[in-house]
């Protein structure tokens, strides 16, 4: 299929051939019949991704800040091949649009297919053939709405929302600065709420239109004429509210906001402008400032947006999806009319050129829509059944074949992380790359040399040609697509965690012993660090019990990270704190025998200690109130009269015995960046399945890496240490 989308690096914008997304449960497959362009936030983007790399850091300084603590954090190199992988990358435009249900996903009983619905969201209703859509992002579109008009939907919600906080009431009086898309539908919804509207922009085409679309007057902001409208229309008191539509770098409208609203007024930022309050007139006035976010509560949390869950009628009354059919019904009904805002139609095909056109000011536009050329629906391709193949382990392969992988997911960690450290290298051929979005799978394809895109996971495992699955997808599918890929035949590096429950792990050894394939290597690549290989043979073999002390300062995560998603992707120890058991576990050359935990409240800071069967200790403190900029990892090994101090993949030193005050031994600093190991870690694992010898880590010591972290949950769950069985 093809989609929209843009290389924010250099600014090039393409119609690109992606693979079909994936139906998941929980959501609609819908083909696109119009998608809406949106003048201000889409062309904002589109102008930011033309600029130097010192523009596009001056445009957005929160970015700047998150790359400055990554290099802290991550050190140069890497956080450099992060930020340089994520510029240099295909991104998605558009997010409202109206298309036909071709697939209906597992859970959704409301549509069927052939369905006409209204879809919104920057992640799903894109620019593009066909969308992936989860429920309470689509709306069916009441009868008799051309779906032209149907598309407006997403836009139309945001104008709703802002109105709905400026809490509006019959008789009075409101100012919309901005009378671009958002401002023209917030004329318009004010205007059937039956309040009065003056309108303010240096377009007079644009207050033509919101006049005859409602406004009682407008004009150009900087003359007197919008002054002498609010002051007929107010007996000189001032609006009620101001609505910010307004984009640019002006101060301008927050200071006409002030000017021209009345004592205690109401002040709503929808659009993006300069918002430099000059506090003397808002504090004089005491104004009430307050932002809309987007198209309405829902917006931003992972919960609603992607596991459907609804908030409750009597609770929130309008969320998203409530905001979008409301909006759609307000057009259904004549209530609001988008007609006049259509400035041009484009067929999808040309829609570079369109862009063009708006970004250079050739095409002047309110609104701009795609049309998409009618097709055959194809035929939906038969599920391909992945028998479970019997294969003797450690199968033998000619070391001269190259070793052919397969990507089950392409995120950052895959891009930043491993395919750099895999693309180009001898013996390795990178064959298919498997997503649920389309974009991210031809995003890895055209930067790392994938042979094949798709999102088809079906066909990869039925796939005799392909040797290994990387499976590198969020923490709650990976014990299952592990299991799949094992039955398949097929070697497996799974990140981790390799499972989140118990019964998870317990079907991936079911999987193992019904194959007889044990080809299974989990990403535990700290071990594979060369400073800490190289600190562990500094400090010899032991005699004796050991204690090791772990500190990772993990810190806090982004608002909004799907790390934080509890309830399905588990805790952050459940998906990290694998890392660092095993690490302990390697240095320490045993299994643990027992586990006990504690938390602070609300189990942020986790303290765990492991016992081992020599009697050694190991205890990690993972801690998320830390200091951004204290080393993430810190470790100390006490044994036989020695210390070992670790800090952060930088440095290591050795204390020994005899030496009072001296120390024995100490790394140099890396000229170049923390290698925590992950390039090591692929080469061995690649070697190990080209050759048929073993795989890097034994199974039984993944198990019990993964039982361990598992037991952490119970151990804080009862107060009281767990005895692990499975010890080597």
């Amino acid at each position: 299929m093809k989609q929209v989308v843009q290389n924010y690096k250099s600014g090039e914008l393409a119609v690109l051939d992606v693979p079909v997304p994936g139906c998941k449960p929980g959501g609609v497959l819908v083909r696109s019949a119009y998608s809406l362009i949106s003048t201000g936030t889409e062309l904002m983007k589109v102008s930011e991704a033309g600029m130097s790399m010192l523009g596009k850091a001056r445009s957005r300084p929160d970015q700047v800040a998150k790359v400055v603590q990554s290099m802290a954090t991550n050190g140069v190199p890497a956080t450099y091949r992060k930020v340089m992988g994520k510029l240099d990358s295909y991104t998605p435009l558009g997010y409202s649009l109206c298309g036909v249900v071709e697939q209906v996903g597992a859970g959704i009983d409301d549509v069927k297919v052939g369905d006409l619905v209204a879809c919104a969201g920057n992640e799903h209703a894109l620019h593009a053939e066909l969308n992936w859509v989860p429920k309470n992002l689509y709306t069916p579109v009441p009868d008799g709405l051309a779906p032209r008009h149907a598309a407006f939907g997403t836009v139309g919600s945001i104008a709703l929302q802002g109105v709905r906080q400026g809490e509006s009431r019959l008789g009075e009086v409101a100012l919309v600065i901005g009378l671009g898309l958002i401002g023209q539908l917030v004329v318009q919804l004010l205007t059937a709420s039956g309040v009065r509207v003056v309108g303010a922009d240096p377009d007079p085409a644009r207050c033509e239109l919101a006049e005859r679309l409602g406004a009682a007057a407008c004009g150009d902001p900087a003359s007197a004429a919008v002054e002498a409208a609010v002051a007929e229309l107010t007996g000189g008191h001032g609006v009620d509210q101001v609505y910010l539509a307004a984009g640019g770098g002006t101060n301008q409208p927050v200071e006409l906001a002030a000017r021209l609203c009345r004592d205690r007024g109401r002040v709503v930022d929808i659009g993006k402008c300069r918002l430099d309050l000059p506090w003397n007139a808002y504090y004089e006035k005491e104004l009430d400032v307050r932002f809309s976010r987007s198209y309405g509560p829902g917006r931003y949390d992972p919960e609603y947006e992607l596991e459907g869950r609804d908030y409750p009628i009597g609770y929130v009354r309008w969320t998203e999806r409530r905001n979008l059919a409301c909006f759609l019904d307000l057009v259904a009904r004549g209530r609001v009319d988008v007609a006049p805002l259509v400035s041009h139609v484009a067929d999808f095909d040309d829609a570079v050129e369109t862009y063009q056109s708006l970004k250079d000011g050739e095409l002047k536009a309110v609104a701009v829509l795609f049309r998409y050329r009618e097709q055959a629906v194809e035929a939906e391709a038969p599920a391909v059944d992945v028998p479970a193949v019997k294969v003797k382990p450690h199968p033998v392969r000619a070391a001269k074949t190259p070793v052919r992988l397969a990507f089950v997911g392409a995120g950052n960690y895959a891009t930043s992380m491993l395919l750099p450290h895999l693309a180009g290298r001898d013996g390795v051929d990178l064959s298919t790359v498997v997503t649920t979005t389309a974009l991210s799978a031809a995003n890895a394809k055209r930067k790392f040399g994938f042979a094949d895109a798709t999102t088809d996971l079906d066909a990869v495992l039925g796939d005799k040609s392909i040797d290994a699955v990387f499976v590198v997808t969020r923490h709650s599918s990976h014990a299952e697509l592990t299991r799949r890929a094992l039955l398949a035949g097929k070697a497996v590096f799974v990140e981790k965690p390799l499972a989140l429950t118990e019964d998870e792990l317990a079907g991936v050894l079911a999987a193992v012993e019904e194959s007889g394939n044990d080809r299974l290597q989990v990403g535990f690549n700290r071990r594979f660090a060369p400073l800490l290989q190289e600190a562990r043979q500094r400090f010899g073999a032991r005699t004796g019990p050991a204690n090791l002390r772990y500190l990772v300062n993990a810190g806090r995560l982004q608002q909004g990270s799907w790390y934080l998603q509890q309830g399905t992707e588990g805790s952050r120890f459940a998906g990290e704190g694998g890392h660092f058991i095993d690490t302990a576990s390697w240095l320490l050359d045993a299994d643990p025998v027992s586990v006990y935990a504690v938390a602070t409240s609300g189990n942020e800071d986790v303290q765990v200690v492991l016992r081992y069967p020599d009697g050694s200790t190991a205890s990690i403190s993972y801690v998320t109130t830390g200091a951004p900029g204290f080393p993430k990892e810190t470790l100390d090994l006490v044994a036989d009269g020695k210390v070992l101090r670790f800090d952060d993949f930088v440095r290591a030193s050795l204390y020994f015995d005899g030496t009072v005050g001296r120390k024995k031994w100490v790394s140099s600093r890396l000229p170049k960046a923390r290698d925590k190991g992950q390039n090591a870690e692929l080469a061995a694992f690649v070697k190990a399945v080209r050759t048929g010898g073993p795989m890097p880590v034994p199974l039984e010591s993944l198990v019990a890496t993964t039982a361990a972290t598992l037991a952490v949950r119970a151990g804080l769950a009862g107060s009281a240490p767990v005895t692990l069985a499975r010890a080597r």
